[in-house]
């Protein structure tokens, strides 16, 4: 295939040329319309190229397969043998993929350290999941994705299951042995679903970790907006096999996706496919070198770590890591990853990508630079400079691994759709959530709806949220009180 080609970035362009004069949405016509100070901030440029898919960027049949042909040329950059693009994030992908390999009460494994997408998605369809537990690093206290041995247990206890789900990377750049798992899925002639939102830019060098499809997975959900460089909500899913038909998967896809498509978002995937096809290896070369030099310049930083190869991959840990998250442990400076993220934002306009009560992280892309980089060090070494200032953090209560995890009593969507009542915190350890309680980021659910809430998780989200957790899900985001299972529920009291 021709990957100069960028179909719908040239149909937009033609659209321009042209001319053509829209009796159709969007009502802004082309930024005729639009708030004048929208247009200042913005730019007449994001309106212009705000189109219909069907109608405008191609005809109302789309007999031009526009988006068919972007497609197409997005399977073979990454040597898949479908790829769909959906401009409502990954978390519309993950949802379609588990929908095309089980059904309301049918089973799927789910490593436990899933997004909170995949908990949607099961309260959404009624699937029942098997929870497959992740690796926990009673050192780091942070989970790994779990093992081939671990699906393997889960899939002998559970004959039924119709495949399974893992995440890989996880936000910490950590990475699944892969083709391990496949392998387990496929003795079984089920298919593995990957969550690879973070690892858009895995095939595209041979130093980083091994890709899912590379390793075997019949379906990877990927966010293009992540480690790439599309827009915001661009997000792609991969298949390969013979285990999920193509047509049934893009027939889940479009129970969640929109009829209106954003064509800025589209035109984003097609660019970045083109720009990796064509150069992604030597700008990912120059980013891998980059970011080994970031992360010998912060390890010298007093009171700083950054966790590397030697701390993430060993047995009973990860498989693998991926560099460019820069993940910094905070905790020698006497503070917590909280107050550290808080810090670098107010004082040195820095943001963060993650924090958690330990640790911060640095996302670096290929679109990095010693430009951008100069100053994260340079806050870096500040933040360090002011550890004195930073003293005092709420200590967050961390469970163990086995602490961590809890009794599922029922289906995700049974306690989310049942009858449910809010009880102050301190009365909440017994009872049944029925609500998701997801510190963001990551986005991993600390409880999902059906488990039964213990003091120890309890008093984890108690203190992470005086200490500076952010619950953006809870009913009550400052965890006064928690959503659960009323003991009226004629289905199962909580």
């Amino acid at each position: 295939m021709d990957h100069t080609q960028a179909p719908i970035l040239e149909a937009l362009h033609r659209y321009h040329q042209h001319g053509e004069l829209a009796f159709t949405p969007p009502g802004h016509k082309q930024a005729r319309g639009a708030d004048p100070e929208a247009r200042e901030v913005l730019g007449d440029s994001v309106f212009h190229s705000d189109v219909l898919a069907s109608g405008g960027l191609d005809d109302r049949r789309t007999s031009g397969d526009v988006l068919l042909r972007a497609e197409r040329l997005m399977a073979d950059a990454v040597h898949a043998e479908h790829t769909f693009f959906t401009t409502c994030g990954s978390s519309l992908s993950v949802k379609a993929a588990m929908l095309a390999v089980a059904g309301p009460h049918e089973k799927l494994l789910v490593g436990r350290d899933a997004h909170k997408s995949v908990i949607a998605g099961l309260i959404l369809s009624g699937i029942e999941p098997v929870w497959v537990d992740p690796q926990w690093d009673a050192r780091m206290r942070l989970a790994h994705a779990p093992t081939p041995a671990a699906f393997e247990s889960a899939f002998s206890r559970h004959p039924d299951a119709q495949g399974a789900l893992v995440t890989s990377p996880t936000p910490y750049g950590s990475c699944a042995d892969l083709e391990g798992i496949a392998e387990v899925c496929h003795a079984r002639s089920v298919p593995l679903i990957v969550d690879e939102a973070w690892g858009a830019h895995l095939p595209f060098h041979p130093d980083l970790p091994s890709w899912a499809m590379d390793a075997g997975a019949d379906v990877c959900v990927t966010s293009i907006h992540k480690m790439g460089s599309g827009l915001e909500q661009g997000s792609v899913f991969h298949l390969q096999g013979a285990l999920i038909d193509p047509t049934h998967l893009k027939s889940r896809a479009d129970l969640f996706g929109t009829t209106s498509p954003s064509v800025l978002i589209f035109a984003g995937l097609d660019a970045w496919r083109r720009q990796m096809v064509l150069r992604g290896e030597a700008l990912l070369e120059s980013a891998l070198t980059l970011v080994r030099e970031v992360r010998a310049d912060i390890e010298a930083i007093p009171g700083l770590h950054v966790l590397d190869h030697c701390d993430f991959v060993a047995s009973g840990l990860a498989a693998d890591i991926d560099i460019l998250p820069v993940v910094i442990d905070v905790t020698g400076l006497g503070t917590s990853g909280y107050r550290a993220g808080d810090w670098l934002r107010d004082r040195r306009g820095m943001d963060m990508h993650l924090v958690d009560h330990r640790r911060i992280s640095a996302q670096l892309t290929h679109a990095d630079s010693t430009a951008t980089t100069g100053p994260l060090l340079s806050a870096l070494r500040d933040l360090a400079d002011h550890a004195g200032d930073l003293a005092g953090a709420p200590d967050v209560a961390v469970p163990s691994g086995d602490d961590m995890r809890m009794e599922q009593t029922c289906l995700p969507r049974d306690a989310y759709f049942g009858e449910v009542e809010d009880v102050l915190v301190e009365e909440a350890a017994g009872r049944v959530a029925a609500e998701m309680l997801t510190p963001y980021p990551p986005g991993i659910p600390a409880a999902l709806p059906g488990e039964r809430l213990t003091d120890d998780v309890v008093r984890y989200l108690r203190t992470g949220v005086e200490a500076g957790m952010h619950l953006p899900d809870a009913a009550d985001p400052k965890l006064g009180t928690i959503r659960v299972r009323s003991v009226r529920d004629p289905h199962g009291p909580g």
